[in-house]
């Protein structure tokens, strides 16, 4: 993979990780998430840390580095916990998701196939008319100017759609 914002040593596959789930009153400190496994703000954000502190390694590094990009681009994102376990930022509607295998931090794009790409970011997902990912393996940085262009991409994307 020879792509221009990635640099990688080597190829690896993705294999799923399971996601712990904090309960309320587990005792973990936690936020309580609803029932549902669905939590929105405080909550989420709270959720959220306790994930990159449960991945620990290149994983949490690279899950926290990229929340801090999505963060720093939009001060008003919106945290969510979703599915059962999902990081989820949201502006007018989901802009992406946050999720960790044993090989990838995996970020998906809702609708990142209509979104331009000039740095090449995209490298998973690229077959449907929806979504776009990005998956980030161990070793590989991503370019942060062009993360953050497509994150303020998303949230105009989002906002022309709210506007229909």
């Amino acid at each position: 993979m020879a792509k221009a914002a990635l640099k990688t040593a080597s190829k690896k596959i993705a294999k799923p990780v399971k996601k712990p789930v904090a309960k309320a009153g587990s005792g973990t400190g936690a936020a309580k998430a609803k029932s549902s496994g669905q939590a929105s703000g405080k909550d989420a954000s709270r959720l959220i840390d306790q994930r990159i502190r449960e991945l620990k390694g290149w994983r949490g590094e690279t899950l926290a580095r990229m929340r801090a990009l999505i963060l720093q681009t939009d001060p008003a994102m919106i945290e969510e916990w979703k599915w059962m376990g999902t990081p989820v930022w949201s502006h007018d509607g989901i802009v992406c998701t946050g999720e960790s295998y044993t090989k990838v931090v995996k970020l998906t794009f809702a609708r990142g196939a209509a979104l331009a790409d000039p740095a090449r970011l995209f490298n998973s997902s690229l077959e449907g008319n929806t979504r776009r990912a990005i998956d980030i393996r161990e070793g590989e940085t991503v370019d942060a100017s062009a993360f953050k262009a497509l994150i303020k991409a998303a949230v105009a994307q989002n906002g022309a759609a709210k506007k229909k």
